[in-house]
């Protein structure tokens, strides 16, 4: 098979339901869509393939100027295409719904006339299945309907598209005031037929309600829009049902053209979900938070040896790594993954950002119960009878476990989140805690720092930096204005900016991986974070304006971005990126603020000592 040219990862922007999200295209394609739920698998598998692997298209038969943007506090999409004889918008929703998935697209001619294309390309199982279609008419409207097994999708609507080989095509004109409505519709196969969605619940009742849930948002500061457009993003990868936060609705999108980093994101990492948390807390939307505490105790009861990283959206472990050899790959990076063999890794951190967290729930007042504060206590003494055993770290190195530095700060962080949980009032004896705490903080400082290069190191057994330092000022194991972290920053700055962009290590074999990857975004944040703990406001306003600025036409972010051209790579839209982004901007208008209290506290004090002296003289 001829490797395909898809279009660029940010040419693509998302919409979803909460329980699953598709990828539409600039060409108005939507060539990703697992069904019914993030971790099912895909309808439509073009976005890793070609259009013989899935896709629904409706877009300009002839060159078009194409803006896209999402509607007001939502993300339903409205794209608009231009062409030398008219103009015509795509509205692209999927309304909230039970026990089935909807994707609507209502066609608006804007003015003159457009001739629009279609083409449907249903294939169950990644791309693999094709269904059996058939026309028929349901509840007086005209359908095509392609079941498969378990699953159904029906498509309602005028201009339905007639058979074409393997695939499904029509060619039609939209003129100035007409408006056209398609609802592809998924259920299980065995389900009466369930009626077409109204038109208004899925533009006016989906916008009001995200607008509804938006508007408790507190957030001060520059960069509101950015921050508005990453929260969206985050809730709506977080399932509605379960409470389980996804790492992106993706797999096997490359870290670099043709690479085979490739890893499937459709899954619930514990740090990244606890991080989301302080995310949604940090803007004060603590709604749902409740939600996510609840998944967490259901996925990880049982044994606390057996704690995994991540879990699936409903808190399943079944995630074995296993190939799609069918698939080329985006652009041909093979190959395609689903599943995720990390899952079994030992990351000594995970533990420490979930206290993290937990402890930041109990700040606002939400209490543990006793069955949360009981699996804590477990998590904390499984993690003292293995402290002293490395790990695969938060990048989930393939190579071999080391003692790393971040990990090893996080644990400090757990032990110390523990004793402070006893502080107030939690029960249990924390004194086995209270020297596990101490002796970490004593081991990092000590054994974490290179005194020959003036730096904290990525694992005790080497002398190079790693982005994950970054946190530690956010961990609370040291000052951002320690001599020490100054150091570690500028190392940092020297061994893996690129054109200013953290990378998040060098790629020296300790991943156990060949090849290389662009700069992660997420890690550019801490240092946007960093910067303005240390005091450099104005570097950290400059690379915030940077990063802000990286985000495609609609303010989506992938997981690394090539800083010469501006691309996305790896999974997308990246949970990681856009809570860093929110964290980052909260960190910063925080730091502004105090420091522009202080320059007036000092204006006012100025002031007051002149008026003194004056006085004085009088």
């Amino acid at each position: 098979m001829a490797t395909p040219h898809p279009q660029p990862i940010d040419d693509y922007a998302m919409i979803g339901d909460r329980s699953t999200a598709a990828l539409v295209g600039r060409d108005g394609s939507i060539d990703w869509l697992c069904l019914p739920h993030f971790d099912s698998h895909a309808c439509f598998a073009a976005l890793l393939g070609d259009r013989e692997h899935g896709r629904w298209r409706i877009g300009p038969k002839h060159e078009a100027t194409t803006t896209r943007r999402y509607l007001a506090d939502s993300l339903v999409l409205e794209t608009t295409h231009t062409t030398a004889s008219g103009t015509v918008i795509v509205t692209d929703a999927m309304p909230t719904t039970n026990d089935r998935s909807d994707v609507v697209r209502i066609i608006e001619g804007i003015s003159g006339e457009v001739e629009l294309e279609q083409e449907l390309v249903v294939r169950f199982g990644y791309g693999a299945i094709p269904p059996w279609f058939r026309r028929t008419t349901v509840q007086g409207e005209p359908a095509l309907v392609a079941v498969a097994g378990p699953d159904r999708l029906v498509l309602r609507g005028p201009e339905l598209p007639r058979s074409d080989g393997h695939r499904h095509r029509s060619t039609f004109t939209v003129r100035e005031g007409d408006r056209l409505v398609l609802d592809l519709c998924w259920q299980n196969s065995w389900l009466p037929i369930a009626e077409s969605v109204g038109e208004a619940e899925v533009v006016e009742t989906t916008v009001a309600e995200s607008s509804d849930w938006l508007r408790k948002l507190d957030y001060r500061g520059p960069y509101l829009e950015a921050v508005q457009t990453s929260v969206l993003v985050l809730r709506a990868l977080t399932d509605k049902e379960t409470g389980g936060i996804l790492a992106a609705p993706t797999t096997s999108l490359p870290e670099e053209p043709g690479g085979e980093r490739n890893w499937d994101y459709r899954f619930t990492w514990l740090r990244d979900a606890s991080l989301t948390v302080d995310a949604m807390l940090a803007v004060n939307l603590t709604e749902k938070v409740g939600l996510w505490r609840n998944w967490l105790l259901r996925a990880i009861a049982g044994d606390p040896e057996d704690m995994r990283i991540m879990y699936r959206r409903d808190g399943g472990r079944e995630l074995d790594e296993r190939v799609l050899e069918h698939l080329p790959g985006y652009g041909g990076a093979a190959p395609v993954r689903i599943g995720n063999g990390a899952a079994c890794q030992r990351q000594h951190d995970v533990l420490g950002q979930v206290m993290l967290t937990l402890g930041r729930l109990r700040a606002i007042g939400l209490d543990d119960s006793d069955e949360s504060w009981h699996m804590q206590r477990a998590l904390l003494n499984e993690l003292a009878d293995h402290w002293q055993e490395r790990d695969q770290g938060l990048w989930e190195m393939r190579g071999e476990p080391q003692y790393f530095t971040h990990s090893r700060a996080m644990m400090w962080a757990a032990f110390d989140s523990g004793v402070r949980a006893t502080e107030r009032g939690c029960a249990g004896d924390p004194t086995q805690w209270i020297a596990i705490r101490d002796a970490l903080h004593e081991e990092v400082l000590t054994r974490g720092f290179d005194e020959a290069t003036g730096s904290f190191r990525q694992h005790y057994a080497t002398s190079e930096v790693d982005a994950s330092l970054l946190q530690l000022p956010t961990i609370g194991i040291i000052e951002a204005t320690d001599p020490r972290f100054i150091g570690t920053l500028a190392r940092i700055e020297r061994d893996l900016l690129v054109h200013g962009i953290p990378l998040r290590y060098r790629t020296t074999g300790v991943d156990g991986l060949a090849g290389n990857e662009h700069p992660f975004v997420l890690c550019a944040f801490w240092l946007v974070t960093a910067y303005a703990q240390a005091g450099r406001l104005d570097d950290a306003e400059a690379l915030m304006d940077r990063l802000v600025s990286l985000r495609n036409d609609v303010g989506l972010l992938a997981e690394e971005v090539d800083p010469s051209t501006g691309r996305h790579w790896g999974n997308f839209p990246q949970a990681f990126s856009h809570l860093g982004l929110v964290l980052a901007a909260t960190e910063l208008a925080t730091a502004r603020a105090n420091t522009d209290a202080r320059r007036d506290g000092d204006a006012h004090t100025g002031t007051q000592a002149e008026q003194s002296l004056e006085s004085q003289r009088s």
